[in-house]
C-alpha cells in the first residue's frame, strides 16, 4: 500500500551528526496522516490501524512517524515514508486464530514416568533406617 500522497510532512532541526550544518538546516522530517479520513482503507481496516497502533496515533487521528538518522531532509523523507508503509501493512494482517491441541497420550505417559524416576530417586537420597 502506497499512502505517499496523503501523508503531510513537517521538517524541523535535527540533532546528532552533522557538524554546523544541524544548526541552520532542517533535516528531521515528520510525517502526519489522518488514519480516520484516509480514502485508501475501509471502514473494518481503519479500525484494525486504529486498534494496532493506537500508541502511535495521537489525539487528532493522525499516525506520527518521524526521522532524523540521515543527514539530508530528503533521506528521512524517505525513511518516513517507509517506516509508514510498513508499519501500516503490518498493521492490517489479521493474525490465524489458534487451533486448540490436546496432549498426545504417549506425552502424558512419558511426563508421568519421568515424575516416577525422579521421585525414586529422591527417595533414593534419604536416610536408611535400621530396624534391630
Amino acid at each position: 500500500m502506497d499512502i505517499v500522497a496523503e501523508i503531510k510532512f513537517k521538517t524541523a532541526r535535527s540533532g546528532g551528526k552533522g557538524g554546523q550544518n544541524v544548526n541552520k538546516v532542517e533535516t528531521m522530517v515528520e510525517g502526519y496522516w489522518n488514519v480516520a479520513n484516509t480514502a485508501l482503507l475501509t471502514e473494518e481496516e481503519k479500525s484494525l490501524v486504529a486498534i494496532k497502533l493506537k500508541n502511535k496515533i495521537n489525539a487528532d487521528g493522525f499516525l506520527l512517524v518521524k526521522s532524523q538518522e540521515e543527514r539530508s531532509q530528503l533521506g528521512n523523507k524517505l525513511l518516513v515514508i517507509e517506516k509508514m508503509n510498513t508499519l501500516v501493512t503490518k498493521a492490517l494482517i489479521v493474525p490465524k486464530k489458534r487451533k486448540p491441541t490436546r496432549v498426545s497420550k504417549a506425552a502424558k505417559e512419558k511426563r508421568i514416568n519421568t515424575k516416577k524416576k525422579t521421585g525414586e530417586i529422591k527417595q533414593g537420597r534419604m536416610k536408611v533406617k535400621h530396624d534391630l
